[in-house]
């Protein structure tokens, strides 16, 4: 097969949630299939690390889609050429956007509808695209990748798709996860926390991921817990940091408490995520949710929140709550700190459920979305 992938996400050192299925999936795959051909679609001159093996081509496809008018080009005007000049016979786009404009088989993989729910988290004209058309792209797809079953349901319910054309490949994490040892975290804790136990929050500083009521809960904690000096550190750039969240901050009595990383590399991440009391992910929706599984890896319990995909990912290692009620944030963060008995137990369920998520599965499962895409065109 010439397999044709929508790769624009493959940014040196900005890879994000996307980014790194396509890195961990595709570096597997392309390695693994060496028959087959892979052309990678840029919108920029790609890094050599994203050329993973012999097999895999790179073409440049400008202008850059930064905005839905360039979106509109990129897709349905260029990727056709571009698709029709390579003689694709598939093309996979691991970002959910496809071509409107081609009949070549198409696999997208759709991570979740959070902007169906949450549409004000996106400037007018990006949210007036998104939900224009993305019940498009998933009708128009041959088939369609989710990376969870609650993603699975959710897409087949507000788009009216068959759930047979909808294969459920989760997510995994990076095996650098791993426990730290006693003399590390102490090196770590002096490094980011002052010193002292701290809660993690890993992820981009956006509305959805609730930080407003995270700072409100780890204030009424720090309240209730006078004996405690844990710290609540932050990692992440503030690219969506918004008027509600700097509000809920500075409104903080123990905001002195609370500690910015910005942005770490991926040594230093696990580092930090291996030497947390806990890993607090209390967002408003997630498709799947990867600190969960990263912080699994590092035999570091999790307080997530009870709805959307969470509770699936998290199964018996995590304590869930209602991310909408500071006050069960708050409790969870004081269980946490107080009942070791609680988080050995947390521990042990976690690793348990970490054996289900791998990219090596990832990978796995991919591979046989594509198959499956590619026979149904021959049938």
């Amino acid at each position: 097969m010439r397999i044709v992938v929508n790769t624009r996400l493959l940014i040196k050192d900005r890879l994000e949630g996307i980014g790194w299925f396509t890195f961990e999936s595709l570096s597997r795959i392309t390695r693994k299939y060496p028959e087959h051909t892979f052309i990678f679609l840029f919108d920029r001159k790609p890094s050599n690390e994203f050329i993973f093996s012999h097999n895999v081509k790179w073409y440049r496809i400008l202008p850059q889609p930064r905005h839905p008018f360039l979106y509109k080009i990129w897709f349905d005007i260029m990727i056709p050429i571009a698709l029709k000049i390579l003689k694709a016979d598939l093309f996979l786009s691991p970002d959910g956007f496809i071509s409107l404009a081609t009949s070549v088989p198409t696999l997208t993989v759709i991570h979740d509808l959070n902007f169906e729910y949450f549409p004000n988290d996106l400037p007018y004209i990006e949210r007036g695209y998104y939900k224009h058309y993305f019940p498009l792209f998933a009708k128009k797809a041959t088939r369609i990748a989710t990376v969870s079953e609650y993603s699975k349901q959710d897409i087949a319910q507000l788009y009216n798709i068959d759930k047979n054309k909808i294969d459920v490949i989760y997510n995994g994490a990076s095996t650098r996860f791993k426990p730290v040892d006693d003399k590390m975290k102490l090196i770590i804790r002096n490094q980011y926390a002052e010193g002292h136990p701290y809660f993690v929050f890993v992820g981009s500083l956006h509305p959805r991921k609730n930080l407003a009521r995270l700072f409100k809960a780890f204030d009424t904690f720090c309240q209730s817990s006078e004996n405690s000096e844990a710290r609540l550190v932050i990692v992440g750039e503030k690219r969506w940091w918004t008027s509600t969240i700097e509000s809920a901050y500075a409104e903080m009595k123990f905001k002195n408490r609370v500690l910015f990383t910005g942005r770490l590399s991926t040594e230093k991440l696990t580092q930090v995520v291996g030497s947390a009391l806990a890993m607090t992910y209390v967002s408003n929706f997630e498709g799947f949710g990867i600190p969960i599984i990263e912080a699994y890896r590092c035999d570091v319990p999790v307080i997530t929140s009870n709805v959307t995909s969470m509770p699936e990912i998290a199964g018996k290692g995590a304590l869930l709550v209602d991310p909408s009620s500071t006050e069960e944030i708050a409790t969870a963060l004081k269980t946490i700190s107080q009942n070791e008995p609680l988080r050995q137990e947390l521990i042990s369920q976690a690793r348990l459920q970490r054996e289900k998520f791998s990219w090596d599965l990832t990978a796995e499962k991919l591979w046989k979305s594509i198959e499956a895409t590619y026979n149904s065109s021959m049938s």
